[in-house]
């Protein structure tokens, strides 16, 4: 086989693509634009919490989304940081987008700690 012929491997690896339908990479990928809100609303709609897909992105957007929350607010109150708090909650944000734009293109994302934590208590 020349070496032209080789296929080029994916930067990513994508799951799958029989089970993951279009609605499952919108739901995961507001999951995480929209982290805490969208997620506790998912664990409430019996149709999606049961998706693989879904299930795994909705419980790392929860935990990413509560721990940059709780980041934040942390942050606020130290006097000295405080005019660091909006640059670090925009920029939690941003990264909630990027992992959400992951998801939406079919790939399970890998949050450092978090996806560990997740996955070890079986949420995902």
């Amino acid at each position: 086989m020349a070496e032209q012929d080789k296929p080029l491997e994916e930067p990513m690896a994508k799951p799958p693509e029989g089970n993951i339908t279009s609605d499952d990479k919108l739901w995961a990928l507001l999951a995480y634009v929209f982290s805490p809100i969208i997620p506790i609303v998912v664990l409430l709609l019996e149709d999606k919490k049961g998706r693989p897909f879904i299930k795994a992105h909705n419980a790392q957007a929860l935990a990413a989304g509560v721990v940059a929350m709780a980041i934040v607010i942390v942050v606020g109150v130290i006097p000295v940081v405080q005019c660091v708090t909006p640059l670090l909650g925009l920029a939690a944000w941003v990264l909630l987008i990027y992992w959400g734009i992951q998801a939406y293109n079919g790939n399970y994302v890998t949050i450092p700690v978090i996806t560990d934590f997740v996955k070890q208590r079986g949420w995902a």
